[in-house]
């Protein structure tokens, strides 16, 4: 079990091939490509067999998440903007989609995300509606979904 790291104040800035990563019904890291690799900081050993909440920055809020988990439970795409926590406690933003994947028989097997890095305009819109929904979150109360 890996113990996440406290989180810096710093942002990595990256570009290039998408982050690809696949997971299980319950979240659990089974494929991650090398661009997930650099980009969070782990190696492949530390990835798979781990939860992908791993990378989950605590400036997120659990709202996001549960449309996540809702939309792609549902059989459906999710796309939204995330902010990632890396190994070394710096964070990253990414553009993400999340989509069931299927075996043989048409059944869910588990789920695929790719991630491209952030705009700045959406980075913005999203960090500030975010912080919006923590606030609510801290305060008890429910926070309105994307």
């Amino acid at each position: 079990m890996i113990v996440k790291p406290a989180p810096i104040d710093e942002e990595y800035l990256f570009d290039g091939r998408a982050i690809v990563s696949e997971t299980d019904l319950k979240g659990i890291i089974t494929f991650a490509n090398r661009k997930f690799c650099e980009i969070s900081g782990y190696s492949i050993e530390e990835l798979i067999g781990e939860p992908h909440h791993l990378i989950r920055h605590p400036d997120m809020p659990r709202a996001a998440f549960t449309q996540m988990w809702q939309t792609i439970q549902a059989g459906t795409l999710w796309h939204g903007l995330v902010k990632n926590l890396r190994k070394d406690g710096r964070y990253y933003w990414v553009d993400t989609e999340v989509t069931p994947t299927y075996d043989e028989n048409g059944n869910v097997k588990g789920y695929m995300a790719a991630r491209k890095p952030a705009s700045r305009k959406n980075i913005e819109e999203t960090s500030a509606q975010y912080q919006k929904m923590l606030e609510q979150e801290q305060q008890g109360k429910p926070s309105a979904i994307l």
